[in-house]
């Protein structure tokens, strides 16, 4: 479910901002034509409908301590896990899939699933926490870009990567998921968790793609709310998108998420827009908005195309995304205003699906590329390679740390060339003690963080606009502020040049945030966010059936 053309690279400074080009190296980690999986030896892997490799789609990408973990939803019938991983000191170019934990997780793809089981439907993305564990988030829907069956309700399973077992199931309460519901992204807000608590009072916000929204789920205290707001939205104008010679239509709503824990600000984007827009976490926390009220939703700035994949620095705020039509990965920071395009493969960077800032590797930037639309247009090509987890080093600043990197249990060590023309990662194995926080052996003046990139060749473009830059409006209602550009650093704190959008208006006193306005029939029940509910189920009451 994941898009018409805004435009290519444009070479005028006044309508984007000037970007830096950065000679980074683009290692290929590891890179498949299609996915194979270490199939038992009863799995009817020779029927299609079981296992046909042309409809399995990576989306999502988490780099653990000794794994890389893969998640494949199931965009099509034929696809036997959505939960896979690698060895992270696996050799070859493109190693057999493990289903993750087994292969008695992912029973949905025999079509033997019962809802009550201890297992996965379908899986976007996935997230490790301080505590090494990894964070499920199962949409519960089968073949979405085919019949969108919904084969269970959404839920998130939560895995002990020490045990490989399931500690903590969070089942969504019925009233924060709409009929064509479709959770595609999750992030993992740890910024007021305490250490004794081992993550279980963490927040946890969700995207929902086709019926745009943000579910926010606080782990403390085993409550869901929703919100949304129309920036959420896709917009009809971007609904094509473009990939070299490849064109396909998508309207999706907000996919990419990023999270700056240091300014404690969530980052969203639909696929089918060019802007990327930002909430503050405390509006997100607050619970579901009391009636008449909107989501304090900015509108940061515009994209070259549309895109999926978006990452944010754990330090600086600088923020990363891949901008679909120029098969690009780019940087961009709001605080400095400083835009660099990292790397640009026409071959290897079709379609970023994941970025990913992973505390296990230090100050690495990973990319998952899955050529999406070859595989949505049915014209992908078992000759190529289709699949492919890249990865950039030396541009995340990582949280600082207060022991040296060499023993931090996020340190990958050097990576080393195999046969190959690719690279393979040692594993890392992590010390026995708790992650979090790191014992204080070494003082903080120690650490040095990654060297910034060099900012000595200028590029006439760059792949964002900013708006307050120029006095251009974004929209015909909408007035800019203007900012005085003679001041130093105008964008040194976060957000401080953002215009609130929507624009401040009267609006009526029911409709739905602005959608589709009719009367509501019952005034004191706000049926458009939702209200909190406490339906997880705890640890100890998680059994097999």
């Amino acid at each position: 479910m994941y898009g018409r053309r805004f435009g290519c690279l444009v070479a005028l400074a006044s309508l984007y901002l000037v970007g830096s080009e950065v000679v980074s190296k683009l290692e290929t980690i590891k890179q498949w034509s299609f996915l194979t999986y270490n199939f038992p030896w009863e799995f009817p892997a020779n029927q299609k409908e079981f296992y046909n490799p042309e409809n399995i789609v990576a989306t999502g990408i988490e780099v653990g301590y000794d794994q890389i973990f893969i998640a494949t939803p199931r965009l099509f019938s034929g696809v036997p896990a959505t939960l896979s991983s690698i060895p992270r000191g696996s050799q070859g170019d493109s190693p057999v899939l493990q289903a993750y934990p087994d292969w008695s997780h992912h029973a949905a793809g025999t079509k033997q699933y019962n809802c009550s089981d201890i297992g996965l439907v379908s899986v976007y993305r996935i997230r490790i926490d301080s505590c090494n564990r990894l964070w499920a988030l199962d949409a519960g829907v089968s073949r979405s870009l085919e019949d969108f069956e919904v084969t269970c309700p959404p839920k998130i399973l939560v895995y002990d990567l020490h045990t490989d077992q399931v500690v903590r199931r969070i089942d969504f309460p019925p009233e924060v998921v709409r009929r064509e519901s479709l959770y595609t992204n999750i992030i993992i807000d740890e910024t007021t968790s305490r250490p004794e608590n081992n993550c279980d009072d963490v927040f946890v916000y969700i995207t929902d793609t086709v019926a745009p929204g943000i579910v926010v789920y606080d782990s403390g205290k085993d409550l869901t709310w929703r919100v949304s707001h129309p920036a959420m939205y896709p917009d009809p104008d971007f609904s094509e998108s473009t990939i070299l010679e490849h064109r396909f239509t998508l309207m999706d709503g907000v996919v990419g998420l990023a999270f700056d824990p240091e300014a404690e600000i969530v980052y969203f984007q639909p696929l089918a827009t060019d802007r990327l827009f930002s909430v503050a976490t405390s509006a997100l926390r607050s619970g579901p908005l009391p009636f008449g009220k909107e989501l304090p939703v900015k509108l940061v700035g515009r994209k070259s195309s549309q895109g999926i994949g978006l990452a944010a620095s754990p330090r600086g705020g600088t923020i990363f995304y891949s901008p679909f039509t120029e098969t690009a990965v780019a940087s961009w920071n709001p605080r400095t205003n400083e835009h660099a395009i990292l790397a640009q493969d026409q071959e290897r960077l079709q379609f970023a699906a994941d970025i990913r800032t992973p505390a296990r590797d230090g100050t690495a930037l990973y990319i998952l590329t899955s050529r999406f639309h070859r595989f949505f247009l049915k014209n992908v090509d078992g000759n190529d390679f289709n699949t492919r987890i890249l990865r950039i080093d030396g541009l995340v600043t990582p949280t600082a740390p207060s022991v040296p990197s060499a023993l931090l249990p996020s340190g990958f060590g050097p990576t080393y060339e195999t046969n190959s023309a690719y690279y393979s990662l040692p594993a890392v194995t992590p010390p026995s003690s708790q992650f979090k926080p790191f014992p204080q052996t070494v003082p903080l003046a120690n650490y040095r963080p990654a060297p910034a990139p060099s900012n000595a060749h200028v590029k006439p473009y760059a792949f964002i606009q900013n708006y307050f830059v120029n006095s251009k409006q974004p929209y015909a209602y909408e007035p800019v502020p203007i900012i005085d550009k003679t001041k130093n650093n105008p964008f040194f704190v976060l957000n401080s040049g953002e215009k609130p959008f929507p624009a401040t208006r009267q609006r009526p006193q029911y409709g739905l945030n602005g959608e589709i306005f009719f009367p509501k029939i019952n005034h004191h029940f706000n049926d458009f966010n939702g209200l909190r509910y406490a339906k997880s189920l705890r640890a100890n009451l998680t059994a097999n059936h």
